[in-house]
């Protein structure tokens, strides 16, 4: 027979939410909408600035009909679009796959259709070897492919079919993105470097990006506000560290 505590005491939304990321995001922007949050070369971004990206992200790719479970993969250096393609994609329930920019065009592609990739946002500096990944892919699945250019780094070969910044503007900076149905639910995969064979999947869950990030702040005595450099690799250290 079922015990006291375990009658007439379901979650619901006034007990209980799933952990994930995302809410470090929604946090920052709610307390400090107007605090620093990225400096990229000239630019400058507050919290508030960063979320309302993340969302026009999250509604952009909702409108090309990209939701949970559905694989967005990112060959990006430590641009603002990397940033927000770390909240964005989770927002609309996809999974990100960041792709490590060393890798050859044959592993690249490997990856895009083992992860079953349905977009991917590719910095011009690497179109080269994603123009010859995409064409080795054996899979005849569609792939939106979104030029992210970097001011930084001057225009550069677009292999897409939109830019970043025009994909963007098609989005809803208010968008009412949901939290995850299940902190179970993947948030990333990342992949091995396939040094004995082919690369192999790791899968994230929402839950364990969040306690990971948590880990890391608490690992590092990261102290309120502080501001630091943003160049390690971005799922090494865990993409979603907060200050």
């Amino acid at each position: 027979m079922p015990g006291i505590f375990d009658q007439d005491l379901p979650r619901n939304d006034a007990n209980f939410a799933p952990l994930t990321p995302l809410s470090f995001l929604e946090r920052a922007a709610e307390l400090y909408p107007d605090r620093l949050a990225v400096v990229h070369g000239e630019l400058r971004r507050t919290w508030g600035e960063v979320y309302a990206h993340c969302r026009q992200l999250a509604s952009a790719l909702s409108k090309t009909g990209i939701g949970r479970a559905d694989t967005v993969a990112v060959m990006l250096p430590n641009t603002p679009p990397m940033v927000e393609a770390h909240f964005g994609i989770p927002m609309a329930g996809a999974v990100l796959n960041t792709l490590n920019t060393r890798l050859d065009a044959e592993t690249i592609a490997f990856m895009l259709d083992h992860g079953e990739a349905k977009a991917v946002i590719v910095d011009p500096e690497f179109a080269a070897v994603m123009k010859k990944a995409i064409a080795l892919r054996s899979s005849k699945r569609p792939l939106l492919v979104i030029d992210a250019e970097d001011a930084l780094h001057g225009p550069g070969e677009r292999i897409g079919s939109i830019a970043y910044d025009e994909f963007l503007a098609g989005g809803d900076a208010g968008f009412a993105w949901q939290l995850p149905g299940d902190e179970w639910d993947a948030i990333a995969l990342n992949y091995t470097s396939g040094t004995t064979g082919n690369p192999k999947g790791v899968v994230y869950h929402h839950r364990g990006a969040a306690i990971n990030a948590i880990s890391n702040i608490l690992e590092w005595d990261m102290p309120k506000h502080p501001v630091y450099l943003w160049t390690l690799p971005m799922f090494h250290c865990n993409g979603w560290c907060f200050p």
